[in-house]
């Protein structure tokens, strides 16, 4: 490996998804991507990015993190610090997304090394690559592709076997026939006893999010709204967690770096 990684973006923001919605986290958007999905709202990874060490990501994460590290009165003698915590974890979080991570041999590495400076590290990924070399401290929030995606085929259904209950599974619906399919899913591999389970609703792109490499909806397929889906989850008494997200509430939908 050449201890080097290419990076879109880092940057400090809430997270807008997963059970860890609404906590401050760090960013680490890598380069690349294997897949196409129809409704990808991150095309501009694809290519862009920039080469930096393992030790500038680190430096650039923790140059984020400092302001959150809090003086205990007690303990200036000994020149020590203390990052707050909420419930169970040290804030800001630090997340690695894409992209897709895991295509980059040496985010490996750096989750491992933000787990050793104490970070609770988040990682999205696609469910594309195999997620067992991953440091079994990260939690992995890992995509199962729906037929909409028009990459479903792309599933890597072995990773199920390396899920842990810290880990979190997400389905992003943008159809009905999304919905059926997960539901089928979950039924089928007895998903809600391993760990939890995301139903993200897909946030329609804007006309210049759409990039010409992205994969098509699968003709016939029938949109549905946000609505539409929370009220089938109740109706199907799903033990879910419906999401959207949540950044794009609190600034405009594109915008990058939020």
């Amino acid at each position: 490996m050449s201890d080097t990684l290419v990076v879109n973006e880092i940057y400090l923001s809430i997270q807008g998804e997963s059970t860890f919605a609404g906590l401050p986290c760090v960013f680490v958007r890598l380069t690349a991507c294997n897949l196409r999905c129809s409704y990808c709202d991150t095309a501009y990874a694809f290519a862009e990015g920039r080469k930096l060490s393992l030790g500038e990501v680190r430096d650039q994460v923790q140059r984020l993190a400092a302001p959150f590290q809090i003086r205990n009165p007690k303990s200036e003698i000994r020149n020590a610090s203390a990052p707050p915590h909420v419930g169970c974890c040290r804030l800001p979080l630090v997340e690695l997304t894409g992209g897709e991570p895991l295509l980059q041999p040496d985010s490996i590495p750096l989750m491992k090394a933000l787990c050793d400076d104490g970070f609770t590290v988040l990682l999205e990924t696609s469910g594309a690559l195999d997620i067992a070399p991953v440091d079994p401290r990260v939690r992995r929030v890992m995509d199962l592709k729906c037929p909409s995606s028009g990459e479903v085929a792309r599933n890597r259904w072995e990773n199920l076997a390396h899920l842990k209950n810290t880990d979190e599974v997400k389905f992003v619906i943008g159809t009905q026939e999304d919905y059926e399919w997960s539901r089928e899913q979950i039924a089928n591999h007895k998903l809600t006893s391993i760990c939890p389970i995301l139903f993200s609703w897909v946030t329609p792109l804007q006309p210049h999010q759409h990039d010409k490499t992205l994969k098509k909806v699968p003709a016939g397929q029938t949109p549905i709204s946000r609505q539409e889906l929370a009220e089938k989850i109740i109706a199907d008494a799903l033990p879910v967690r419906f999401q959207l997200q949540t950044h794009k509430f609190i600034w405009p939908p594109d915008q990058r770096g939020v």
